[in-house]
């Protein structure tokens, strides 16, 4: 049986999108709605490290930066232990729409785990995802 591989949101966000860009670029856009404190690199190869006060932490490794159109990063998966080398990838594009920007966020790599470590991870994800993408529309908005 093959695992989906992906999970992909569409977002219509009424904000311009060199906002949305920086919510998602910048260490106090992500270290706001994406965590509670960040420091970012922004550059292929530099790292985004976030952390919540819960002592949670996690370290982004930017893959792709196309200014105000694509950001995309490799993480840790959920549920497998630190240390473990595999990622999946992380990829948000923006485009101009008539009500302020269209978001797509897919992340992918899920199909590289076998079958417990793949429901875990996607069924955390997929979740987390709703969660965090609602944050991020809650920062826009200036109610977080």
């Amino acid at each position: 049986m093959a695992f989906p591989d992906r999970i992909e949101r569409t977002l219509e966000i009424a904000h311009p999108v060199d906002k949305v860009w920086a919510a998602l670029t910048t260490a106090e856009g992500l270290g706001t709605w994406f965590g509670h404190r960040a420091e970012v690199d922004l550059r292929v190869g530099g790292e985004a490290k976030l952390t919540w006060d819960s002592g949670d932490t996690a370290t982004l490794t930017i893959e792709r930066v196309e200014p105000t159109t694509v950001f995309g990063y490799t993480w840790p998966i959920h549920g497998l232990a630190d240390g473990d080398p595999r990622r999946t990838y992380v990829e948000f594009t923006l485009a101009p729409s008539a009500g302020g920007t269209t978001l797509t966020m897919v992340e992918s790599g899920f199909a590289q785990l076998p079958e417990a470590e793949h429901k875990t991870a996607f069924s955390g994800n997929t979740g987390g995802w709703t969660n965090e993408l609602g944050e991020l529309v809650t920062y826009l908005d200036g109610k977080l």
